[in-house]
C-alpha cells in the first residue's frame, strides 16, 4: 500500500493520533528544518514522525557523532520506521512524547539541541498537550529549539505560555497549508 494511502487509512482509524490526511511534504520538512544548526546540533528528538518524512531529511543534515531519539506511539507507523531506518545514530520509540527525560541518559536531559514535533497539539486533551510540550521545554539545552506545525494559529498562545520566543512562518507548499512555530528556551 502506497504510503498516502496508508496515511489516510490511519487517519480514518484514529483521528486523535494521526492528524493530517496525508503525509507531510518535504517543503513543509525544509521549512521546519531551516533554524536548526545542523553543523552544531548533536543530540536531537523528533515527536510524531508518521512515515518518517521529517526523519529522513534530519538524517541527511544531522552530524555523524549527534543523537536522534525519535518517538512514534502509532503501532503501524513505528513498525514501518523501525523497519527501514537501519542507521546507529537513530533511536526509534514506541513510547508517548512525555517521557522524553525517560530515554536520555541523566547527563543529557536538558542538553538537546532541538525538539521537532509533528503531533497534532489541538485535538490533543490540555493536559496531554502540556506534558507534551513541557517534556519538549524541558530537554532542551538553553537557546535550545522547539519547532511545531499546526494547520491553524490555534497553538500560538499555548506556546507562547512555555517559551520565552515563538516565531511563525506559513508554507502552502503542503496538504493542508501548515503554520510552522519555531520556539526558542530562553
Amino acid at each position: 500500500m502506497s504510503s498516502k494511502r496508508n496515511f489516510l487509512k490511519q487517519f480514518f482509524k484514529d483521528r486523535k493520533m494521526v492528524g493530517a490526511v496525508s503525509p507531510s511534504t518535504r517543503f513543509l520538512g525544509e521549512k521546519m528544518l531551516a533554524n536548526i544548526d545542523f553543523d552544531k546540533a548533536k543530540g536531537l528528538v523528533e515527536l510524531g514522525p508518521g512515515t518518517g518524512i521529517f526523519t529522513d531529511i534530519i538524517m541527511q543534515r544531522m552530524r555523524k557523532d549527534a543523537k536522534l531519539l525519535v518517538f512514534e506511539l502509532h503501532d503501524e507507523f513505528y513498525e514501518a520506521l523501525n523497519a527501514r531506518i537501519n542507521d546507529p545514530r537513530v533511536q526509534i520509540i514506541h513510547d508517548s512524547a512525555e517521557n522524553i527525560a525517560k530515554y536520555l541518559p541523566k547527563e543529557e536531559q536538558t542538553t538537546q539541541d532541538a525538539v521537532i514535533s509533528s503531533l497534532p497539539l489541538m485535538v490533543f486533551p490540555p493536559e496531554l498537550r502540556k506534558a507534551v510540550v513541557s517534556a519538549g521545554y524541558d530537554c532542551l539545552k538553553p537557546k535550545g529549539k522547539y519547532v511545531q506545525f499546526q494547520y491553524s494559529l490555534q497553538s500560538k498562545k499555548f506556546l507562547e505560555s512555555i517559551y520565552e520566543s515563538v516565531k511563525i512562518t506559513f508554507t502552502i507548499k503542503n496538504f493542508p497549508p501548515a503554520f510552522v512555530y519555531t520556539c526558542q528556551k530562553k
